[in-house]
């Protein structure tokens, strides 16, 4: 419960996630109504003068991205709905998943955001008002998703954690294998911090051959030699639809290239 992400906010991490969550989200509902289910949906809308103000990770997330010539057709995508969110321009309000996904849906479909913090969920319940294609839910979303996901068919679902807790990697990887082996038609999205390899490898080899075809798409700001460091983010994607690759590999590669330091780069590979 340490975990406060409005600290992080609008970050390199979250253009890299929202951008193709965003992408996903379109890609699945070409195929009729989506149901998303989001484990750990936080508040959903970020005040960025706040908590963020100290961070100044958004600084070299988001503000850079509002600001940037030759944004590439995806980080404009995510661009644009930023913009929606901020009338007078600039990029004091950041919006999460929650808001993003919802007011991406097309008729018929649905969002459902797990939040274990009550204040963040009731936080998260306001941002969320008057949309009646969403709601909040309280409790364990890694649980809870996985029972939601039973009562859908073909749900995108997104796992975010904040990686604080021992089992973190450990619950997101066996909450996606339950998803993806009950319902094949299901598409699971794992965020991930990238701080060394060995972790992220470990990961990646609790998902290996049993949750079907993955792909992996890594920005990496930094070569990862300091494990203390948030080196990068991967998104992990089970049952990736056509066309996933290709968009990742723009996403990541413009966030790498556009706020990476020297050494920074994209990685997308499918297992």
């Amino acid at each position: 419960m340490n975990y406060r992400h409005s600290f992080h906010a609008g970050n390199f991490a979250d253009l890299v996630k929202h951008a193709l969550v965003l992408w996903l989200a379109a890609a699945r509902q070409a195929q009729g109504p989506l149901t998303v289910l989001d484990t750990h949906a936080g508040a959903g809308l970020y005040d960025l003068s706040g908590d963020a103000a100290r961070s100044k990770e958004a600084e070299a997330g988001v503000a850079r991205l509002m600001g940037a010539e030759g944004r590439t057709p995806l980080m404009k995508a995510l661009a644009d709905r930023v913009a929606a969110y901020n009338p007078d321009g600039g990029a004091r309000y950041y919006p999460g998943s929650p808001l993003l996904i919802a007011d991406a849906l097309s008729d018929g479909g649905r969002y459902v955001g797990f939040e274990l913090n009550p204040p963040v969920r009731a936080m998260l319940a306001e941002a969320l008002a008057g949309r009646a294609n969403a709601e909040a839910r309280e409790g364990d979303g890694y649980d809870l998703a996985v029972v939601e996901a039973a009562r859908a068919r073909g749900p995108l679902v997104l796992i975010d954690p904040p990686f604080e807790k021992p089992d973190d990697y450990a619950r997101a990887a066996e909450a996606a294998v339950a998803v993806a082996r009950r319902d094949p038609s299901a598409t699971v999205a794992i965020w991930t911090p990238l701080k060394d390899l060995e972790t992220f490898d470990a990961f990646i080899r609790r998902l290996e051959g049993r949750a079907g075809p993955t792909l992996a798409a890594e920005a990496r700001l930094r070569p990862l030699t300091d494990p203390m460091k948030m080196n990068g983010c991967a998104m992990v994607v089970v049952n990736p639809p056509a066309g996933c690759e290709a968009a990742a590999n723009e996403i990541c590669g413009w966030v790498a290239g556009a706020l990476g330091e020297a050494g920074g780069r994209a990685e997308v590979w499918t297992f």
